[in-house]
């Protein structure tokens, strides 16, 4: 088993922290391997940014997707520029409000997960609210491992808060159905 994982924005959205911590889940609090790369503009925040990040139950011999499994979208520029190599049987998660061109003629799961986290009270945990939407549609690394994961990453004043984001993200994933 080999999975491609790409999650895309813009600078600031907390992408790269996102493929950091799916890599931590599968290879830290799991048993997989795991490779992430990451890859933003010159201008870091408010450029397209993109994390990759490769999960395997046995080595991974080349870091750099092939095909991308599941694809996760939180800015329209990310969507629109990062979508060349989609499997054709790719997962595809972004969230409508900040992706609202999103036609591609394949179904997509729809979470809102800025609204998520506006509802918390803070949109810095966009990116965590849509981690748990990940684990919630995409069955890979158990919730728990994912869960760890996000607890181990963040920082400890903001613990509670994370959670809160992940499970919300996690339900609302569960709930989501490809359109």
């Amino acid at each position: 088993m080999k999975k491609d994982i790409r999650i895309c924005g813009f600078g600031g959205q907390g992408v790269i922290l996102s493929g950091f911590i799916i890599g931590k889940a599968a290879c830290v609090f799991h048993t997989f391997n795991a490779v992430q790369s990451q890859s933003y503009g010159p201008e870091a925040r408010g450029g397209a940014a993109r994390s990759e990040v490769i999960v395997s139950d046995e080595k991974i011999g080349y870091p750099r997707p092939t095909g991308v499994d599941v694809y996760v979208a939180i800015a329209q520029e990310a969507f629109n520029t990062y979508q060349d190599d989609l499997r054709e049987d790719a997962i595809i998660i972004i969230d409508p409000d900040l992706v609202p061109n999103h036609d591609i003629g394949r179904p997509i799961y729809k979470v809102q997960v800025q609204k998520i986290a506006e509802d918390l009270g803070n949109k810095i945990v966009t990116n965590i609210a849509m981690i748990g939407a990940i684990s919630g549609i995409y069955d890979l690394i158990p919730k728990e491992a994912m869960l760890n994961a996000v607890v181990d990453s963040v920082p400890k004043r903001f613990t509670d808060l994370n959670i809160k984001a992940f499970e919300r993200g996690y339900e609302a994933g569960k709930n989501a159905k490809p359109e």
